[in-house]
């Protein structure tokens, strides 16, 4: 699947489309330069699975992973920017919750959990900025 999101409207509905596609143990790899808009993109599948598009979604940036109880079942985002080396992500417990939907920005600093993702999306600023491409490729299911 490929998108053109010319603005955050268009990114939040995309977020919501995908949210509808995702299930209990998918791994979400969410990929694309700094300002790509994966944090805004992981916030709009966040906000659709609570069913709550004014949910507070912070960025994990500093925290590492924010975890949120939704309709849909938990639902951990994780920012894997700040990470020293890929062995410290096995102590976010991110594959410790086996029924939840695992939304990961910067995977490729983990290749054991890139290698587990289930979902890749790389999102690249379009030419002049104005607005995101989206590609999405579904790998399968973590078992």
């Amino acid at each position: 699947m490929d998108r053109f999101l010319p603005d955050d409207a268009a990114t939040a509905a995309f977020g919501a489309e995908l949210a509808q596609r995702l299930k209990p143990r998918d791994i979400v790899s969410i990929e694309g330069e700094l300002g790509a808009g994966k944090t805004a993109l992981a916030r709009a599948i966040i906000r659709a699975l609570a069913g709550d598009p004014g949910l507070e979604v912070p960025s994990p940036t500093f925290a590492l992973v924010q975890p949120y109880d939704t309709a849909s079942g938990p639902v951990l985002h994780a920012d894997l920017y700040r990470l020293g080396d890929a062995s410290e992500a096995d102590e976010l417990g991110l594959l410790d919750v086996p029924q939840a939907i695992v939304l990961v920005e910067w995977a490729e600093r983990a290749p054991h959990l890139l290698a587990a993702a289930s979902w890749r999306i790389l999102l690249e600023i379009a030419p002049g900025g104005a607005g995101r491409r989206a590609q999405v490729q579904q790998l399968g299911t973590r078992a």
